[in-house]
């Protein structure tokens, strides 16, 4: 039986059921002294059977259209339910159907619903797992070429670069000590020289940079200024202490002392290098200052890259980079970063 006619069926009934109840209630208490009344009587001027018919009739539309209003209600909620459920959305008010098919339907139209939003989920965390994938595909590809290209200039132009420093050093130490034209002339060649050297280095720490790798701040400190100091004829010391920081602040420090270092290498033509790490009052401070050649802060230079990285390196763990800096008087760089201890356990 569909659901329309038992709907129609259970009107009737109920509105006969009503009918019979009233009419037996009637002849109860006022039974009829002939049954033909009910075929010869009128009420309101109509044959009482006929009345009884309409009666029936007109109670059963009552009760279907009561009961339509709150039939339509449950079409409508279902209706939106699968409206929600295409639009991969929840946004149900109301009560659910009471009918049994509509119940139904309403309960697999939230299967459905559902399963269409353990697919979105699914699609997206696929979709983000992929492009993190191939964002670490490209990341790592990068860092193979960049340290490609490190170990073959470190191979070849480094190797070519300390060559010839050496010969134009043996070169000016057997010219003859009075200075002329040719003397002036050979002692720059060995000046640009060594400015070039500085430059390779600074680039390989650019293309390669040390990764911490497990170490703690001052440990990756004390290596990278160690090995600079074999390589760099420059005076350079340095004042770090133990602390326990979160493994994100620690990289990053690492990274901006790098571009700092680096930097420094490039464009300061410094003697002197001096680098402070160290905790007070609540923060990290790491220090860098050189007696090179300086330069005005306002303006934008060449390394302008690399201080604009090192200040949203600084800002990304909520710390800040300050640069004091003149022509000719140094440069001072100081980075301040609240402090974070590292978790029992982290890496």
């Amino acid at each position: 039986m569909t659901m329309l006619m038992r709907f129609i069926l259970q009107s009737l009934g109920i509105a006969f059921t009503a009918v019979l109840v009233s009419l037996g209630g009637y002849l109860a208490l006022f039974p009829p002294a002939e049954w033909s009344v009910f075929w010869s009587g009128r009420l309101l001027d109509i044959p009482l059977v006929f009345f009884l018919l309409m009666s029936t009739a007109l109670i059963a539309c009552i009760w279907a259209l009561i009961q339509s209003v709150g039939f339509k209600r449950q079409i409508q909620y279902v209706t939106h339910q699968l409206e929600d459920a295409k639009l991969g959305r929840s946004t149900l008010v109301g009560k659910p159907p009471q009918t049994a098919e509509l119940s139904l339907l309403s309960e697999e139209a939230a299967r459905i619903q559902q399963m269409i939003h353990d697919q979105a989920r699914t699609a997206q965390k696929l979709a983000s797992e992929k492009v993190e994938n191939q964002e670490k595909i490209i990341q790592e590809m990068v860092s193979q070429e960049r340290n490609r290209l490190a170990r073959e200039l470190h191979d070849s132009v480094s190797q070519q670069l300390f060559a010839a420093s050496m010969l134009m050093s043996a070169i000016n130490e057997t010219r003859d000590p009075e200075p002329n034209q040719e003397t002036r002339q050979l002692r720059m060649v060995e000046e640009m020289i060594h400015q070039s050297q500085l430059e390779m280095r600074a680039l390989l720490l650019h293309l390669r940079p040390a990764a911490l790798k497990g170490k703690t701040l001052k440990e990756g400190m004390d290596e990278l200024l160690v090995e600079l100091q074999q390589k760099v004829p420059m005076n350079i010391s340095w004042k770090a202490e133990e602390m326990k920081l979160a493994k994100g602040i620690e990289d990053h420090l690492f990274r901006i002392l790098q571009e700092s270092v680096s930097n420094t290498l490039r464009h300061a033509k410094a003697n002197m290098l001096q680098v402070l790490c160290i905790l007070r009052d609540g923060y990290v401070i790491l220090r860098v200052v050189d007696d090179g050649t300086g330069f005005e802060v306002t303006e934008e230079r060449a390394g302008s890259y690399g201080l604009m990285n090192m200040r949203e390196r600084a800002v990304e763990v909520g710390g800040s980079l300050k640069i004091v800096s003149l022509p000719g008087k140094g440069t001072r760089l100081e980075v301040k970063v609240p402090f974070e201890e590292r978790e029992d356990g982290a890496q």
